[in-house]
């Protein structure tokens, strides 16, 4: 991203569908390490949407 690499977009996308998956499974879970982890994916989830809204302009 860092660089404007003609990739940064191809990644930034995987990164989403992947960490969007996450909360999916571990929100399910009542542990409190399972619900930081679900809250973590999230921000995954609009930091990457961010990042490739940004490369494409």
């Amino acid at each position: 991203m860092a660089r404007n690499s003609r990739y940064s977009d191809a990644i930034c996308k995987p990164c989403v569908g992947i960490c969007e998956w996450c909360p999916e499974q571990c929100g399910t879970h009542d542990h409190d390490h399972c619900q930081k982890c679900a809250e973590a994916c999230r921000a995954c989830v609009r930091s990457c949407r961010s990042m490739a809204a940004k490369d494409n302009g």
